[in-house]
């Protein structure tokens, strides 16, 4: 009150302290008769592309690149979605080579490029892959390892090694240094295939070049171990990632477990993941529940038990089957 007093005095009248307040309410309320719009989200700009591409407006997909990318909305796997392996394949990639360079300099083009060659390798089409990562090259977009992992990943994939080194030999006379996650694609081929030979040879030349194995490097050993039959060996590697501060894949643990049911060690097993028990909780849940599938598919019924008992003192989730299971079998 002693507020609005002071108010009143230093006022000429009671008219012109209304208007003043009228104003002020005036000013206050809707002061912005017209709010910016909502910002669009990465799905919906992924929608508008799309209908966009589908439909032939070109320069439409340009400015959305380009605005997505501004508004914080990076590209995703379903960008280019519209591309497909029907009639209008190439001319939708012709008027996508046409357009690309005229987009923003710098990231967003550069994404929008490395993007779309993402998309080429999921539909297969590896040579006109390359014909984009020329077209970088020539425009110099900024050609780097990540370009082109979707090419090594989609053939070292289906085993086409020598057409992998191939796109290595690319990468080398653009200047493009092989990277450890590049290597890691061609290990991981070869340790699924069990080819030791060939895996070693990878890391010799990982070694040559001075690079470190990351943790998908020790995931792949992992995996050549346990397809190779060695539980052994692929416990110790497990412990020198524990020794070198590596964090473990939940996919590294999942071939530990299960090669040893392959193999018949189902004690083993057990002891496998209670001693991880407790330290991860999705771990738990991913690496028990495995286990447990597992041991009841081959009957192993007691050791099965004692898994889900486990699982259920620690409150973790269990699948349908398993829930089913339990209730009947442990109750």
């Amino acid at each position: 009150m002693s507020l609005l007093r002071r108010y009143v005095k230093q006022a000429t009248g009671s008219r012109f302290l209304l208007q003043s307040i009228s104003v002020r309410s005036v000013s206050t309320v809707n002061t912005n008769p017209n709010p910016p719009p909502r910002r669009r989200t990465t799905t919906e700009f992924d929608n508008l592309i799309y209908e966009a591409g589908n439909s032939g407006d070109f320069e439409a997909v340009r400015r959305l690149l380009n605005s997505r990318v501004v508004n914080a909305c990076f590209n995703t796997t379903a960008t280019f979605k519209f591309l497909t392996n029907t009639a209008s394949y190439t001319s939708s990639l012709e008027d996508l080579r046409r357009i690309l360079p005229q987009t923003d300099a710098g990231y967003t083009r550069k994404h929008a490029y490395e993007t779309l060659i993402a998309r080429l390798c999921k539909l297969g089409r590896i040579d006109d892959a390359l014909i984009l990562i020329n077209d970088m090259a020539i425009g110099r977009f900024g050609l780097s390892s990540c370009t082109f992992h979707p090419l090594l990943n989609t053939l070292t994939k289906k085993s086409k090694i020598e057409e992998a080194w191939r796109v290595v030999e690319v990468m080398r006379s653009h200047a493009v240094p092989m990277d450890v996650t590049a290597y890691n694609y061609f290990l991981t081929s070869h340790c699924y295939d069990g080819d030791v030979a060939e895996a070693s040879e990878v890391l010799r030349k990982m070694e040559e070049e001075g690079m470190e194995g990351d943790t998908r490097t020790y995931d792949a050993l992992v995996l050549g171990a346990c397809k190779s039959g060695k539980v052994e060996a692929a416990m110790a590697i497990l412990r020198r990632m524990e020794e070198e501060g590596l964090p473990v894949l939940y996919a590294t643990h999942a071939h530990v477990i299960g090669e040893m049911v392959e193999c018949g060690y189902y004690a083993q097993g057990v002891e496998f993941v209670m001693a991880y028990a407790g330290k991860d909780q999705r771990l738990d849940e991913e690496s028990m529940g495995s286990l447990a599938s597992k041991l009841v598919k081959r009957k192993r019924f007691k050791e099965a038990k004692m898994v889900l008992k486990e699982m259920s003192v620690r409150g973790l989730r269990m699948g349908t089957a398993l829930r089913e299971f339990y209730e009947k079998q442990c109750d």
